[in-house]
């Protein structure tokens, strides 16, 4: 087989930034053969109700008018169970929950969800989906690190699932065995994200090597075996959510790497390799294209088209640039995922 032909994907967890580096990467989503996604909302100042949700979609709808943005909200102490049905009405998707301190810009993360339960009730009644960065902050006296804090996260992920049996919730970038046996175990309201590169990396990949660094971090070989086994099964609550999370290479490669690997531009050659690699090319459809979009329960998508990829070897950039001159306007360049590394496929078409 040397060409595949696809509907465009699917991409449910994709940070697309601000200012130029928004600028950069919004375009670069139909480019990766990409024409939905959902957006997360972990801005400076995070986007915290209706009116932000709606300003920032106009901002990316001007950058990649054919891109369906789904929108969504950070769950904090202000979001009352009225903004939720006022977000609901203004077409705003879910609400997304970062634990306190865990990743890039979740300084204003929750650190109980007990409070937040009339706000899940809302969300339940009106149909909008909670997503979960599944990690429990370090604690060296509690033994919790960044190699087992999702694994201690998954019981939370159950009580609120018992809690609001009807409430969608998405369990995002999965790392672990733990986490697809957990979400696997609960009912059909219960969905999780796997990344492209965490069905590539494992903890050595990353230690050490600032550019495989992201939170999740990768865990262990049999970690990514059981990530690439259940899309080999084609479980249909297993989809594409990238964790695309660009930053400026300066701040990756200084003193303390900032957590987030970029794949926007090559979404789907990138998936097409490593598939392949593992024998799922044939899941390729389905986990990018299908099973996100029927989770979401989308509808009226502005535009899906049709992606042509060709066997093709040839080799990732080194990096994407941004900015433009000015003192006043952020530059620098990207590097993205595998950069200089070989991949087997390549668009060849996206009409």
């Amino acid at each position: 087989m040397d060409t595949i032909t696809i509907p465009t994907a699917s991409d449910m967890h994709i940070h697309l930034r601000q200012g130029s580096l928004m600028s950069m990467v919004t375009p670069a989503v139909q480019e990766g053969g990409v024409s939905i996604c959902y957006v997360m909302p972990n801005l400076q100042p995070p986007v915290s109700n209706t009116e932000m949700a709606l300003a920032y979609k106009a901002e990316l709808e001007k950058l990649a008018p054919k891109v369906t943005f789904l929108m969504s909200l950070y769950l904090n102490p202000s979001l009352t169970p009225e903004e939720i049905r006022k977000a609901a009405k203004a077409g705003v998707r879910g609400v997304k929950s970062y634990p306190r301190g865990v990743t890039t810009n979740s300084e204003s993360g929750i650190e109980s969800y007990d409070i937040y339960y009339p706000v899940f009730k809302a969300m339940e009644e009106e149909g909008m989906v909670l997503n979960l960065h599944g990690e429990i902050p370090s604690d060296a006296e509690k033994n919790v690190c960044v190699m087992n804090a999702e694994e201690k996260f998954l019981n939370h992920l159950k009580d609120i699932h018992l809690a609001f049996p009807k409430l969608k919730i998405i369990l995002e970038h999965a790392t672990t065995e733990a986490a697809v046996n957990m979400v696997k175990s609960l009912g059909e309201t219960v969905g999780c994200t796997i990344t492209v590169h965490h069905l590539q990396l494992v903890v050595d990949d990353w230690a050490g090597k600032c550019h495989n660094f992201c939170k999740p971090v990768a865990k262990y070989p049999s970690d990514r075996a059981a990530l690439r086994n259940v899309i080999k099964e084609g479980h249909p609550r297993f989809f594409l959510g990238t964790d695309s999370a660009p930053h400026p290479s300066h701040k990756k490669e200084g003193p303390e790497a900032c957590a987030g690997v970029f794949t926007t531009p090559l979404v789907l050659p990138y998936l097409a390799t490593i598939l392949e690699s593992f024998g799922a090319l044939d899941r390729l459809k389905g986990f990018a294209c299908d099973f996100g979009r029927e989770f979401y329960e989308v509808k009226n998508e502005k535009w899906v088209g049709q992606v042509t990829l060709t066997r093709e070897s040839w080799t990732t950039p080194q990096s994407y640039s941004f900015g433009g001159a000015g003192i006043e306007v952020e530059q620098g360049d990207v590097v993205p995922f595998m950069a200089g590394k070989p991949l087997a496929w390549k668009i060849s078409k996206i009409e």
